[in-house]
């Protein structure tokens, strides 16, 4: 196996693969059905599954997202399944999750209702669920795509034991939206498209996932300013509200909130390599105006 995964590793990395061997380990250990840490440790496998092994590298070689071979991908607490269709979960959405957590209102108090916007696979609506059983989570996604991965997810995650969640079809640009809701969320997180069209993307993004999930108009905030602007409805005075964003759009998602003058503890927050991820605010008790 290690003639393997240095031959891998020397594919990979003529790709233009980021994490070369990382990659090639983490395509065996899917493969063999072990922890990456444990390959070292295994008998030598069969010889026919080096052909099934060559072919996972080849499809990564073709810059083909590592998720969207393995097809799975973890989140915080859980894994979801994606594939063709959505975008996958990066592991610096998982500060964004910490976040929510803690806004919550303690478990055991009233039952509290959250809002996951453009939840795409479902894995962060999955995962407050999963932390957060007490919870009423409803999950929103406008590309029936998406919806369908989000929908198995679910499935897998209700058969494993968690609440189940609320899944809905919602454009969360429409003014329209959720009407039903108005006043009644605790919690609203997002994770929206919110990419600026032209900006340079690794081939994984811009040759697989869908472009709906990734790019929002000329200043990356075509989705995220009507969002905003829902946000202020859907919320009851006192709920909490996290948005991710842009590496460079921290200032203008920051005045989108300040601009409303409906939100208070406006803060911006850094993911765990201190790069610019999301806002948070919260709903100030005070009338619209």
């Amino acid at each position: 196996m290690r003639a393997e995964l240095a031959a891998a590793t020397t594919r990979l990395r003529a790709a233009g693969v980021p994490t070369p061997r990382a990659d090639a380990e983490l395509l065996a250990a899917h493969l063999l059905g072990v922890p990456r840490t444990r390959l070292g440790l295994l008998d030598a496998p069969p010889d026919e599954l080096f052909a099934d092994y060559r072919a996972l590298v080849e499809q990564r070689a073709q810059r083909v997202p590592l998720h969207y071979v393995t097809g799975i991908a973890g989140f915080g607490p859980i894994e979801v399944q994606v594939g063709p269709g959505v975008f996958v979960p990066r592991p610096e959405t998982e500060a964004l999750l910490e976040w929510a957590l803690g806004a919550l209102p303690t478990a055991g108090s009233a039952q509290p209702v959250l809002l996951d916007l453009c939840t795409g696979s479902g894995a962060l609506a999955l995962a407050l669920a999963h932390d957060r059983p007490d919870a009423i989570v409803h999950a929103i996604e406008a590309d029936p795509r998406a919806l369908a991965w989000a929908r198995r997810n679910a499935i897998v995650r209700a058969d494993a034991g968690d609440r189940p969640i609320e899944l809905r079809r919602v454009d969360v640009t429409d003014p329209r939206a959720l009407v039903e809701l108005t006043g009644q969320v605790d919690l609203v997180v997002a994770n929206p498209p919110y990419v600026p069209v032209g900006v340079p993307i690794d081939p994984e993004v811009a040759r697989y996932e869908p472009p709906g999930a990734v790019f929002a108009g000329a200043d990356g905030l075509s989705v995220i300013r009507p969002l905003i602007a829902n946000v202020t409805r859907w919320l009851r005075p006192g709920g909490a509200v996290a948005v991710e964003h842009d590496d460079a759009g921290r200032p203008a998602v920051l005045e989108l909130f300040t601009a409303t003058r409906m939100f208070d503890e406006i803060t911006a927050h850094s993911d765990l390599a201190g790069r610019p991820r999301f806002v948070t605010a919260r709903r100030a008790d005070r009338m619209e105006e």
